[in-house]
């Protein structure tokens, strides 16, 4: 028997099966690409997450934390969180804020805000959290009947968990979400980077219901 043939053909089969992979995979990929940076699907995406969605008014101001820069200087999520919690406080009916998050992020958002002409004996950090399970429960430990109508400040796309861990949480808040992820969107060049938050959102989303947080 002549195993010559055999020998050769075997690699070759090998050789186009590695070829087709990667064919499929860069086709993939294009079709992504394109989705992602050409179509509005990551605007629905976190319009989606955004709900549900209030500009209604309240009492005390709930704004999360979100990131910090190495050097301690407040990062970008939490500057837009900061920003927008500075905006509806201007607008006159709160009373009190309270910052949710890991001191070292929180204090430079209290910090910002009392540049902002937030009053510094309104503001109150709740500096345990490290996560928005523990943004609902700690928070919930700070607040009293007095506290009145609260309302949720956050990212667009991390509100769908964000309120949902606080209504588990046995905190009845009304949701006002800014425009994170939309806004980016409005940028081609930002667009993948929502996509990629968005990813990691619904993943964590996925997570927090299967353990019953939300």
């Amino acid at each position: 028997m002549n195993i010559q043939p055999l020998i050769h053909r075997r690699p070759a089969g090998y050789a186009s099966a590695l070829v087709r992979l990667l064919l499929r995979t860069a086709t993939a990929a294009g079709i992504l690409l394109a989705l992602v940076t050409l179509t509005p699907v990551t605007f629905w995406w976190a319009t989606a997450l955004a709900r549900p969605w209030n500009t209604g008014q309240g009492d005390t101001l709930i704004v999360l934390a979100g990131d910090v820069l190495d050097d301690g200087l407040i990062g970008r999520t939490s500057y837009w969180r900061s920003v927008y919690a500075a905006l509806t406080w201007k607008e006159g009916t709160f009373k009190r804020l309270i910052i949710s998050g890991e001191g070292r992020i929180s204090e430079p958002m209290r910090d910002f805000l009392i540049c902002q002409g937030v009053p510094a004996t309104a503001i109150q950090v709740e500096g345990r959290s490290t996560s928005t399970r523990e943004n609902a429960l700690y928070t919930a430990a700070v607040l009293s009947p007095s506290d009145g109508r609260l309302v949720l400040l956050t990212s667009d796309y991390h509100m769908f968990r964000a309120w949902r861990a606080f209504r588990k949480a046995g905190v009845a808040t009304l949701a006002r979400p800014f425009p994170d992820a939309r806004k980016r969107f409005n940028s081609i060049r930002d667009r993948w980077e929502v996509f990629c938050d968005l990813t990691v959102e619904t993943a964590a989303v996925v997570y927090y219901a299967l353990r019953g947080w939300i």
